[in-house]
């Protein structure tokens, strides 16, 4: 008998929140026990004593994002009626890991939207956002793609643009090894997906030109 039921496999990139393993830190340890010894390491030496429940709770806090359905970190709104103009917020900070090598990806977010009738979210709520999706096994691609889709489905705005650059440690560490490169990404949606003029604009904001 297997010593645990493995959960359903949820859909790639799902939007929302997946159900928490109770036993998720038990395992992770016992699996970085095997890599160690898989490595020729002995996991019972000092140094690597508390490794494994190191690991597991470095991963828990990291996949974090698995766990919550980041939209809803933008269901506290505002209106201001007299704004129609741009908001952006720039150089939000973030960390995730590649899905595909499970190393780091750290980099930057630009996030501008257009709000519709003056329907806002508080800006630290964006940050809160991009740190929700973040916090997962992630390709660039997919990131920026739920990030702008979190805020039409939260927000309902006219537009929206997003722009991601991260240097990503599986370039870096390994393979191709070229420390420093940077990764751009951009999605957009609404009125400056049509619109190119605007959304040079928008985009000269967030390079500060």
């Amino acid at each position: 008998m297997p010593r645990h039921q493995e959960e359903k496999a949820t859909p790639e990139g799902h939007a929302g929140a997946i159900t928490h393993p109770q036993d998720a830190g038990e395992r992770i340890a016992r699996s970085v026990r095997d890599i160690l010894v898989a490595v020729g390491e002995d996991p019972n030496r000092e140094g690597l004593q508390d490794t494994p429940e190191r690991v597991a709770k470095m991963y828990l806090e990291v996949f974090a994002g698995l766990y919550e359905d980041p939209r809803e970190h933008l269901h506290k709104q505002f209106s201001a009626d007299h704004h129609n103009g741009v908001v952006l917020v720039k150089d939000i900070r973030f960390q995730s890991m590649c899905e595909h090598h499970l190393l780091p990806v750290i980099g930057r977010a630009h996030v501008a939207y257009l709000p519709d009738g003056g329907r806002l979210t508080g800006l630290s709520k964006l940050a809160r956002l991009v740190e929700g999706y973040a916090r997962r096994p992630q390709l660039q691609e997919r990131l920026t793609d739920q990030i702008v889709q979190g805020m039409v489905d939260a927000l309902a705005p006219r537009a929206v643009l997003v722009v991601l650059e991260a240097e990503h440690m599986c370039m870096t560490l390994r393979g191709v090894r070229t420390p420093g490169s940077t990764t751009i990404t951009t999605g957009v949606h609404g009125l400056w997906a049509e619109d190119f003029q605007a959304r040079q604009e928008i985009l000269g904001l967030m390079r500060g030109a």
